[in-house]
């Protein structure tokens, strides 16, 4: 029995919790309920409450059943306040006011200042409890007998009522024979009772003996369907109906007269109550629990709600910042893609093998002819801008899109200009009958002049075309110009050295800087959003332990716990992207004197175009599409139009509509816009209405096929590339803008 106290306080202290969480007003219909569901719980007595409409002889029963005229009895209704009925080896009341003053007499006359009915038919309002104790025998046995007001008069009364009705173990239900069941004994008995796991009631009907013979019989017939029709929850064996005459039986006991209480119906009614009692009595879980599973799933069913209601919120609130990580995450990946491809590309460039084969016999004619400065600005300086410039652009990129950290530009200075000492020269000058050594004619020449000049220019092509580390001895005795050509070639050698060497070291120091760059900081959540978590944790926590306190009393629930929310870190974080870095995949090197045979040509091939090979198509093409993805993620962050980009194959820097979707582009206003996206269709060779992801994947088909840069030595085709272009980039912006 101890260890069911127990768990019975344990499971109120929960239900008293869970009602905290909800914020109740102390004075809504649940929150009375759960006050007094829980002190019910705890009470180790057997509550019996006499309920009815006023005037149904309520107090004159029970005092009937007590032997004297215990409670106030009289034609109005006088009972103003719940009073409850315990044992005590004396007569005496006590009364608690709502200011905490006790208030204890002798006797019972006392009730008729605080617990009846005023002038104006209404409750005292200072009242919190009115308790009378009495010497009888069925008391003794931890029996309380309550006297509820009358219903059906004041709304006060029947608020009181039902908040009492629910700590009862047995209701009895008085009626009155002569007016069986009205509309509001019904809607009570339905609202009050059964819908709160109430159904310990027995029926007692009184007044029957003011009918005439034929009428009691007729309303007895009524009484036992009205009994029938509730599905009462007592012991088997014991009826839920009876019929005591409470006046006649109040008289018969205070005279003493047996033979008159039995014919009340009395003596038969007091005989099944004590018997129903002394069997629900020791098992008053069975009887408790029902009503507690009734407020409980009331309690659940509005906490559930509230949970519901900030999950919904917070998720929504976790589903937009989710959105944002996520898109600055791909951002930032694809920024730092195109960064490391660029840096990739421009340490390739700046390996000295790369320099040499592509600037070393340029280089070396331009310092012969004195327009070393000339050639460095125009050729090697032009390339290293576009290269330094395709590193720092996605670092304006990042800044642009995160707002860190603003990168510095990428500077990578020249060396000095090369120096180059002339040997003695030799008598025999005029001598030009080397082979190549005149292979460049009419040069200014830097040194030597006339065509002695143009004989060392001419001599560092054929210098380098013919690998000078790889000559046989015999042709070590040179002519002066030979030798120059090579001091020119060793000048220019170790100028690209020094700057490759140099390019390098600053580049890496740059790519680690740019860490800082390419990175963004979680933004911590606004207080209102952390808190609302730390709410839904805590109401959480309630929920799932008033499960298992009703789990630990044997109460099912429909109800499944919450799982443990996941531990939340607002603290400020950082993401640094930190992909394998793309590497340009250089062919096998030959070797530096190879490279040198293979590609050094005289200084006639230096004006000639070189078309780009289809590789080179495709990394323009594939920056494009970096550029253009970023683009779109800038507008999903700040704004829901569409960005717009241009188009890797656009000779005229149109603009294109980014937009993403598969959809079907929307349908065209008139008849011009129809033939316009048809030809369009067309042109990219696509059904019409396809998806723009159609359109943007055929786009990307023709312009790796029809692109300019691909025919530049083929001057027919060049221009048939060039008409192509011009289409397809304007279908393209027709169907992509749609």
């Amino acid at each position: 029995m101890q260890q069911q106290y127990e768990s019975y306080k344990d499971l109120a202290d929960s239900l008293k919790s869970a009602s905290a969480l909800l914020n109740l007003e102390c004075k809504s219909q649940l929150y009375q309920d759960i006050i007094t569901i829980c002190n019910y719980l705890v009470n180790p007595s057997f509550r019996i409450a006499v309920f009815g409409p006023f005037n149904h002889g309520k107090s004159t029963l029970l005092n009937a059943m007590l032997g004297n005229r215990t409670l106030p009895i009289d034609l109005i209704p006088t009972t103003g306040a719940a009073i409850t009925v315990k044992y005590g080896s004396d007569v005496r009341t006590r009364i608690m006011l709502l200011d905490g003053t006790e208030i204890s007499r002798s006797g019972t006359e006392v009730l008729q200042q605080f617990a009846i009915l005023d002038g104006n038919r209404q409750m005292q309002k200072d009242v919190a409890s009115v308790e009378v104790f009495c010497p009888h025998p069925f008391l003794e046995t931890g029996v309380e007998l309550l006297d509820l007001p009358g219903t059906n008069d004041r709304d006060e009364q029947d608020n009181l009522v039902r908040e009492q009705l629910l700590s009862a173990d047995l209701v009895i239900q008085l009626l009155d024979a002569r007016k069986l069941m009205t509309l509001g004994e019904r809607e009570n008995l339905r609202d009050w009772l059964l819908d709160r796991g109430i159904k310990t009631v027995i029926f007692v009907a009184n007044f029957l003996n003011l009918l005439e013979p034929d009428e009691q019989k007729q309303v007895q017939n009524r009484l036992v369907f009205v009994a029938e029709s509730f599905r009462a929850e007592l012991p088997p064996g014991f009826s839920n109906l009876y019929r005591v005459d409470a006046l006649p039986a109040l008289r018969a006991r205070l005279k003493g007269d047996v033979a008159a209480a039995n014919s009340s119906g009395l003596a038969a009614f007091e005989t099944a109550l004590q018997n129903i009692v002394g069997i629900l009595q020791p098992n008053r879980g069975s009887v408790r629990l029902p009503r507690v599973q009734a407020i409980a799933s009331q309690i659940q069913f509005s906490l559930k709600a509230k949970i519901d209601s900030i999950a919904i919120e917070i998720k929504s609130f976790d589903d937009k910042q989710n959105n944002k990580i996520e898109i600055k995450q791909k951002a930032a990946n694809l920024i730092y893609q195109g960064f490391a491809t660029s840096v990739g590309e421009l340490r390739d460039w700046l390996a000295l093998p790369k320099l040499l084969t592509k600037y070393q016999a340029g280089a070396a004619v331009a310092l012969a002819e004195n327009n070393f400065k000339v050639w460095q600005t125009n050729t090697l300086k032009k390339d290293l801008t576009q290269l330094q410039f395709a590193v720092v652009k996605w670092l304006y990129q990042a800044y642009e899109f995160f707002q860190e950290e603003r990168s510095q530009d990428l500077l990578i200075p020249f060396p000095s200009e090369p120096q180059v000492i002339l040997p003695s020269k030799p008598s025999n000058t005029d001598d030009l009958s080397e082979p190549g050594s005149i292979a460049v004619g009419g040069g200014i020449g830097w040194l030597l002049g006339g065509p002695v000049g143009a004989a060392v220019v001419g001599s560092i092509s054929y210098l380098l075309n013919k690998n000078i580390q790889t000559q046989d001895e015999q042709l070590a005795k040179e002519s002066y110009h030979q030798e120059v050509a090579k001091l020119c070639i060793s000048a220019v050698e170790d100028y690209l050295s020094g700057f490759s060497s140099q390019g390098l070291a600053i580049l890496a120091e740059y790519e680690q800087k740019s860490e800082k760059a390419i990175c963004f900081e979680f933004s911590q959540e606004p207080l209102e959003i952390t808190n609302r978590r730390e709410n839904l944790q805590e109401l959480q926590n309630g929920f799932n332990q008033l499960l298992r306190e009703l789990e630990q009393v044997k109460i099912l629930s429909n109800h499944q716990p919450y799982k443990e929310l996941p531990k939340y870190t607002n603290t400020n974080r950082k993401y640094s992207p930190q992909p394998k870095r793309v590497k340009t995949s250089p062919q096998k090197d030959p070797g530096v004197k190879q490279q040198q045979e293979n590609t050094a040509k005289n200084s006639e091939t230096r004006v000639k175009s070189v078309s780009p090979r289809p590789e080179e198509v495709e990394a323009k093409f594939r920056d494009w599409e970096l550029n253009e993805e970023i683009a779109r993620m800038k507008a999903e962050m700040r704004s829901p139009k569409a960005c717009r980009q241009t188009s890797p194959g656009s000779q005229t820097g149109k603009q294109q509509n980014v937009t993403q979707s598969n959809k079907a582009p929307n349908q065209p206003k008139n008849q011009t816009e129809k033939d316009k996206i048809t030809r369009a269709y067309s042109i990219l060779g696509l059904q019409a209405n396809a998806s723009l992801a159609e359109v943007k994947l055929a786009y990307r088909t023709l312009v790796k096929k029809w692109h300019p840069d691909l025919f530049v030595n083929q001057p027919q085709l060049l221009k048939q590339a060039q008409e192509k272009m011009h289409l397809l980039n304007e279908a393209y912006t027709i169907l992509s803008e749609k």
